[in-house]
């Protein structure tokens, strides 16, 4: 398992070198959001197209 610390350097190897801090913080921020969401299909589980479609289906107005 990666720590941050080798996540953040392998990201910043990525980056352009005209990165600007808040380029940075942004790729950060993105990275976080996939891991948490990784995390909470792992535990919650997932949700099949058809299960999705149903959902938006009720949703939606006609």
């Amino acid at each position: 398992m990666n720590t941050a610390i080798t996540e953040v350097k392998s990201l910043l190897e990525r980056l352009p070198e005209d990165s600007t801090y808040e380029d940075i913080q942004y790729h950060l921020y993105v990275v976080e959001k996939i891991r948490r969401g990784i995390g909470r299909a792992e535990v919650e589980g997932t949700l099949s197209q058809d299960d999705v479609e149903l959902k938006f289906g009720q949703w939606h107005t006609k």
